[in-house]
């Protein structure tokens, strides 16, 4: 079970923001186009360059090489990044099969050639990618952006299971507020490049 603790984040003329998520807890970030948001994901990952402090528990992210951060604060981007042919390629870890059930596909899947994937099909596959690594925070941007509502429900299912089960907390972009009502246990919203509190 892991916290994540941002304090005085700045990036790109954006912050400073303060934010704690607790260990198993899902906060769903939102705002207008670009407002930041994947900014700020991208920033708490460690792919962009930041000011200002952030710790999952005791852990600074200054304090270990970037690769192993990533690998403990796990970032699923809009649109996942594929670097082999094959599906089944582009896992560093070995692939938890239950997951790839809960979201519709079978171990066939893994020889799939990544050129004749969907959109839908590449945000389920990374999501399970990103799963398979058990990071201990998730950051999440608009997860659930390209697929259908029955696929939509499977994967809020799957992550909110994660979280329980693993004690992940979870930073989560979204624009829906349906969704929001449903997942989020509490939502901020970046406005005129401040973050507040927004009643759910």
């Amino acid at each position: 079970m892991s916290r994540l603790h941002i304090k005085a984040l700045c990036y790109q003329e954006h912050g400073p923001f303060d934010l704690t998520i607790e260990a198993g807890q899902c906060v769903i970030l939102s705002g207008p186009s670009g407002a930041g948001k994947t900014l700020m994901l991208r920033a708490i990952a460690e792919l962009d360059d930041h000011s200002g402090h952030i710790f999952l528990d005791e852990t600074e992210c200054r304090q270990i090489q970037a690769p192993s951060w990533r690998k403990q604060v796990g970032l699923l981007p809009a649109e996942s990044q594929w670097w082999h042919d094959t599906v089944g390629e582009n896992f560093i870890s070995a692939v938890n099969k239950a997951y790839l059930k809960r979201l519709g596909f079978n171990t066939d899947a893994l020889s799939w050639q990544i050129s004749r994937l969907s959109s839908g099909e590449r945000q389920r596959l990374a999501l399970v990618r990103l799963l398979s690594n058990r990071p201990q925070a998730l950051l999440l941007d608009e997860p659930t952006a390209s697929l259908d509502p029955a696929n939509i429900q499977n994967t809020e299912t799957l992550i909110a299971e994660y979280r329980r089960n693993t004690g992940a907390a979870v930073l989560w972009v979204s624009h829906d507020m349906e969704q929001i009502v449903r997942v989020a246990e509490r939502h901020f919203q970046i406005h005129h490049k401040t973050l507040k509190e927004q009643i759910i």
